[in-house]
């Protein structure tokens, strides 16, 4: 991540999921804080979309 393009682009997203609350990308950093019901999406599907718009997840 390098840009506002790619905080725009990985929130806006990630936050179309079924049961994300709140998702915060913090570009200095290389991290995003995801707030989200573990009932309604899981940690794979959020990972899924965020490496579909070219990203690496850790």
């Amino acid at each position: 991540m390098s840009c506002g393009h790619c905080v725009n682009s990985i929130e806006g997203s990630v936050e179309e999921l079924n049961g994300v609350e709140t998702v915060k990308v913090h570009l200095q950093d290389g991290k995003v804080d995801i707030t989200f019901d573990p009932e309604k999406v899981d940690l794979k599907d959020i990972t899924e979309v965020i490496e579909e718009l070219g990203y690496d997840v850790a």
